[in-house]
């Protein structure tokens, strides 16, 4: 009787685990599904907001991160001077512009 469960406890250790060509093609139809899902249009949509901050110039309406629509007065460097209605401009970091507007108003 001790010769049956040791022979089935034997058995049960014995029993062949996972193999590296049984894991690696999922795992690499995961990689190409969070690439194509998840990091390329991130990317491409960075590449978008890079050239529509770079081509900012004077004249330009914008709303920033916070919802403010203004007029771009000057840009010097990294800083935007925004008008945001008469005789008030507000010094804002470029990266804080969210989109252009045609017309400020809306």
């Amino acid at each position: 009787m001790w010769d049956i469960a040791y022979a089935a406890n034997g058995a049960q250790e014995m029993a062949p685990g996972p193999t590296m060509s049984g894991i690696l093609p999922p795992l690499l139809m995961m990689m190409v599904i969070f690439y194509f899902l998840l990091i390329r249009p991130q990317q491409k949509k960075q590449k978008e907001r890079d050239a529509m901050l770079g081509d900012l110039k004077d004249g330009d309406n914008v709303m920033t991160t916070g919802g403010i629509y203004g007029t771009i007065s000057k840009i010097k460097g990294n800083i935007i001077i925004l008008k945001i209605a008469e005789n008030v401009k507000v010094k804002v970091d470029k990266s804080s512009v969210n989109r252009l507007k045609e017309d400020a108003t809306k």
